[in-house]
């Protein structure tokens, strides 16, 4: 039925979220525009470059790429549920302490795509630690920077 809204239940960063959507809403534009996640950055919009990346029931999902609807019933993690500024998570500590955080624009990203494999393998291997971060695009060309920083995490676990 055209016009018509469709009310959507899903949790955000811990807390209970229902909406009306009009169904051809993006996740990323209910993050940003609804509900002032500002750190789920739009690049590519067609899933190339990564900055959207949130999780979704603990994987990394483009959220450019799901449809807000596809969200019900699901656990959303953006990268402000992990820390603030004076309760930092120990992977945004260790990409502060290496060095990785330059301009910044891809670290929330960066920091969700170690959050879902140190979640999951609690000492990976650089190879993986390469090919989990790969989705995710970064100008500046961080990279060894981004392993060193999930290896210190995983020392220290999260």
């Amino acid at each position: 039925m055209r016009g018509s809204k469709l009310t959507v239940s899903f949790t955000v960063n811990g807390k209970q979220q229902s909406l009306d959507l009009n169904g051809n809403e993006r996740l990323i534009d209910v993050l940003r525009d609804s509900l002032g996640l500002k750190s789920v950055k739009e690049g590519c919009g067609a899933g190339d470059c990564g900055l959207c990346l949130v999780l979704v029931d603990g994987k990394p999902i483009h959220s450019c790429l799901m449809m807000a609807a596809k969200a019900r019933d699901k656990d959303v993690i953006t990268v402000e549920a992990l820390g603030g500024e004076n309760h930092l998570n120990p992977i945004q500590k260790a990409f502060i302490e290496n060095g990785a955080v330059q301009c910044g624009y891809c670290i929330p990203a960066q920091i969700l795509a170690a959050k879902s494999l140190l979640d999951s393998n609690p000492n990976p291997s650089r190879a993986e630690i390469r090919r989990a971060l790969s989705p995710v695009l970064c100008r500046c060309a961080s990279y060894l920077r981004f392993e060193e920083s999930v290896i210190a995490a995983s020392k220290r676990g999260t």
